[in-house]
């Protein structure tokens, strides 16, 4: 072929591959430039229904933005198995790439944590924090039976690795945090390829991901922390209550709160406020305590003292059932929290709350004596004591007047006292089927 048909195909084969390189330097200014949209949530504190629940509508909330990817930052002691399942469940399956931060420094990613971190297409940790712990334990902390644990042990440990196997990360290190409860401070879990990144911030975590790129549905994006344009995913008033609710303090002091409450209703019939403020804490406790950890001993022994402290008021035990009560109150407080990433209930909290409420029953149980020694003041029984005038008198019998009425009166048997006159007066000395026994008023003269 001579060089005159060869000439033409150079030129459209030079002419081409410029159009092409002009192009893709096109994409790639227009691809540096393109703004990114991020969703941001914070999980704190123990794994709940209302920590899934926020994580749900963190997902849907990036979905619905198309944002790129959802930032999760996350310290957490650990919690329920089964919600953890839940959040991990709805990690692997959002369309939308999901980045789990352990931050601030001084944060944690334990027990249920783990399988988050290794759920999460893309995890990091801020300087001085840790992971591990995810060991299983039962639902007051305690360990479980031999053959139980071995199911659940073996159990989390196939599904740690293959969350782990997935992502590309040391499946090795992630079974032993659930067979031999391993723990790794933030730098040793990056070098051991437990964890992708090491960031001191926010920003820094950008733009590591953005230098390495991120798996997306769009391809791999690569970006700059000014490019993100982070959307931050508040708790909605439901969630801050919820939140607000779980919190092993708050249900354990509306605990104590409703015990009073209905003590002071079931020791003083007719007062109401305390029996409603009373019955709504310890229905709102209640809830609480049936999604915390709860030991059942240490409930049924705040339950028993508050039982004791009623019984107090129709037993004489000279004080004793009282400080049987705060006894119970003080050792069931101790028992109510432990496991599932709730720790026990600090002696700061427990002391002056078992102090008060035991000092407000006390009172209920004085003020409740004391009623018990006064003088009746209403019905019948408050007539006995007073002076009557005579209207009509014969024999032992007669017609009095008292307190605006006409009353059938007897006199008293045995009394050597004279005979009543009309218009005279008697003191009623008892009451008896609308009859008043009475004896002469000591200060009438015959």
């Amino acid at each position: 072929m001579s060089w005159r048909l060869w000439l033409p195909l150079e030129l459209l084969f030079c002419f081409l591959l410029a159009v092409t390189t002009a192009q893709a330097a096109t994409e790639a200014a227009s691809s540096k430039d393109k703004l990114l949209t991020a969703v941001s949530l914070s999980l704190d504190g123990a794994i709940t229904p209302v920590a899934a629940d926020f994580l749900d509508e963190g997902l849907l909330a990036a979905t619905k933005q198309e944002a790129s990817f959802l930032l999760v930052q996350l310290d957490t002691p650990g919690g329920s198995v089964e919600i953890m399942r839940r959040m991990v469940k709805s990690i692997r399956q959002s369309p939308v790439p999901v980045v789990v931060y352990v931050a601030p420094s001084g944060a944690r990613a334990a027990s249920a944590g783990v399988f988050l971190m290794a759920a999460a297409q893309v995890n990091a940790m801020a300087p001085q924090t840790t992971i591990g712990s995810a060991s299983p334990v039962g639902l007051g902390g305690e360990d479980i039976g031999k053959t139980s644990s071995a199911k659940v042990q073996n159990d989390l440990t196939s599904l740690v690795r293959s969350l782990a196997e997935a992502t590309g990360r040391d499946a090795a290190w992630y079974q032993r945090a659930v067979t031999e409860a391993a723990n790794s401070t933030a730098a040793e879990a990056v070098s051991r390829r437990v964890v992708d990144y090491l960031a001191v911030d926010r920003t820094d975590l950008l733009e590591q991901i953005g230098k390495r790129g991120l798996a997306s549905g769009e391809g791999v994006l690569h970006f700059t922390p000014s490019q993100v344009r982070i959307i931050t995913q508040e708790p909605s008033w439901r969630h801050a209550f919820l939140s607000w609710l779980l919190n092993p303090q708050v249900a354990y002091i509306l605990l104590l709160i409703g015990v009073a409450g209905v003590f002071f209703e079931l020791s003083t019939p007719g007062v109401i406020l305390p029996g409603v403020a009373g019955g709504l804490s310890l229905l709102l406790a209640l809830y609480a305590l049936s999604v915390l950890p709860t030991n059942a001993a240490g409930l049924l022994l705040l339950l028993f003292g508050g039982g004791l402290f009623l019984l107090e008021i129709h037993v004489t035990s000279y004080g004793l059932l009282s400080l049987s009560g705060l006894a119970a109150l003080f050792f069931g407080s101790l028992l109510l929290f432990r496991g599932q990433g709730v720790d026990g209930l600090p002696l700061s909290l427990i002391a002056p709350t078992v102090i008060g409420v035991c000092v407000l029953l006390s009172l209920a149980v004085w003020l409740l004596a004391k009623a018990q020694r006064l003088r009746p003041r209403t019905g019948v029984s408050a007539l006995v004591g007073e002076t009557a005038q005579v209207r009509h008198w014969s024999a032992n019998a007669g017609k009095v007047f008292l307190h605006g009425e006409i009353w059938d009166a007897v006199l008293e048997p045995g009394a050597h006292a004279p005979t009543p006159q009309t218009g005279g007066t008697v003191r009623v000395v008892a009451v008896k089927d609308m009859l008043l026994i009475v004896a002469a008023d000591v200060g009438e003269r015959p």
